[in-house]
């Protein structure tokens, strides 16, 4: 749970925003004809941030990554699920996220975020935490492409101790779960809250893990989008693609806690939604065909 031992609030900054940077070089070059639009914002209540969008490319329909550093008065429920007791306090939030979508229904879409919490309160020591994550949502599913993403997955967070990697993968496929749908979202990877390790080296180790996972990200799914991007695919394809995208808007407007907390801090309401597939499709009790 979070801890009240010294922190350093712009170095994870610093470190946030050159991920951001080396992640966009590496999906531009990947991609071959489209670039990355940036918006810079404020946020009227105190931050802002740097939503990038990059649209109709050659292998994404569009990839979204936005930096985030706001602050506030209160720090609203959606951050501080696990410690109602820190819910107003003063605060300050720091964060990369992404979501990229392919055209290719062969190759999936991916989700990943990394962030760093501090909450204040006069006459008491600041908390602090940090979370994160990255998970994969493929359309066709490969036991390839699922066995080398958890493997980098597993060696990210091997340094750490061996509890880490099962406990976040679990946490993951619990996080990652449409309960009206009963499905899962995808083939998982890492999910975690709250994170600070104990003693007096706890904040070191902590934004280590961050920089493990925020590092790994690239390593685990452009492999994944090499072997899949020429993948042949037709209108059938499309089709079933549109329609599990589906499900993803539906974890994101219903469970997903960085789309609240962005919208119950007053954040910019487009860099919030980004993370939407641009085309999807729902079918009134679509089943599918065997296999």
């Amino acid at each position: 749970s979070p801890s009240s031992l010294p922190h350093d609030l712009s170095a994870v900054r610093n470190y946030l925003l050159d991920l951001q940077d080396r992640i966009c070089v590496a999906i531009e070059a990947t991609d071959g004809s489209a670039s990355f639009q940036e918006d810079l914002w404020e946020r009227p209540g105190g931050g802002g941030g740097r939503t990038r969008v990059l649209a109709d490319g050659a292998v994404f329909e569009r990839a979204g990554i936005g930096f985030s550093h706001v602050f506030g008065e209160s720090l609203p429920a959606a951050a501080s699920a696990s410690r109602p007791e820190i819910a107003g306090r003063r605060f300050d939030a720091v964060g990369v996220s992404l979501v990229f979508h392919p055209r290719n229904p062969f190759v999936p879409t991916t989700h990943a975020n990394v962030r760093f919490f501090v909450a204040e309160k006069e006459g008491e020591p600041p908390v602090w935490w940090f979370g994160g994550g990255f998970d994969l949502t493929p359309y066709y599913p490969f036991w390839e492409d699922a066995r080398s993403w958890h493997q980098v997955a597993r060696a990210a967070c091997e340094p750490f101790g061996d509890e880490i990697y099962p406990r976040f993968k679990r946490w993951c496929d619990e996080y990652f779960y449409l309960k009206h749908r009963g499905e899962t979202r995808g083939v998982g990877g890492l999910f975690f809250d709250d994170l600070c390790f104990e003693g007096e080296e706890g904040f070191d180790r902590s934004f280590a893990f961050l920089r493990a996972v925020g590092d790994a990200f690239l390593a685990a799914y452009l492999p994944i989008v090499e072997r899949r991007r020429e993948h042949p695919w037709g209108e059938r394809e499309r089709e079933f693609q549109l329609l599990r995208r589906g499900r993803y808007v539906e974890f994101n407007l219903l469970f997903d806690r960085g789309t609240l907390f962005g919208i119950q801090t007053g954040g910019r309401t487009e860099s919030i939604l980004m993370s939407m597939p641009p085309r999807v499709a729902w079918a009134y009790d679509w089943r599918p065909e065997k296999g």
